[in-house]
């Protein structure tokens, strides 16, 4: 069986997406692969996001912010992380994917003291890092290939999910 092509998707790419691809791929030991897209790309990775993945323990190496348009493959799952209740457009994919959605605020728009930025940014990566664990204790392989509605239907439970 392949290894399943996960993409995380927002518009700038650049905090969310980015924490998410990190996060998967340091914790996946090769079972999903994770890449991360903007439907208008930043052009940057936040410090922040790249800090914070540092402190995790996380490779940033060869991260970078990009557009949808440049994925080499073609996403076995997108699964979108916007916060459209924020206000914010969520990019619609629509290649052949199975796709969720997973909401987190951005935490490149909080404001504050430096300590309430640091705390936007830890909390978009706790709720990630929740939802990616809870990710990782599916067949998602074998779903996808058997059972693609359950896996929809847990990638969206697991949306909902908050550590």
């Amino acid at each position: 069986m392949k290894t399943p092509e996960i993409l995380f998707l927002c518009t700038g790419n650049s905090c969310r997406s980015i924490l998410a691809e990190a996060t998967l791929n340091g914790l996946a030991q090769g079972r999903l692969h994770a890449s991360s897209a903007g439907s208008h790309p930043a052009g940057y990775v936040h410090p922040r996001s790249v800090a914070l993945l540092q402190r995790e323990g996380f490779s940033t190496e060869g991260l970078a912010s990009k557009s949808w348009d440049d994925l080499p493959t073609t996403p076995d799952i997108v699964i979108t992380v916007c916060a459209s209740a924020a206000g914010e457009t969520c990019p619609a994919y629509l290649g052949p994917a199975l796709r969720a959605h997973w909401g987190v605020d951005d935490p490149a728009k909080a404001t504050g003291s430096e300590a309430e930025i640091e705390a936007a940014f830890e909390k978009a990566y706790r709720i990630l890092r929740h939802r990616i664990e809870a990710l990782l204790q599916l067949p998602v392989a074998e779903w996808l290939a058997e059972d693609p509605s359950r896996l929809r239907t847990e990638l969206e439970r697991i949306g909902h999910s908050e550590p």
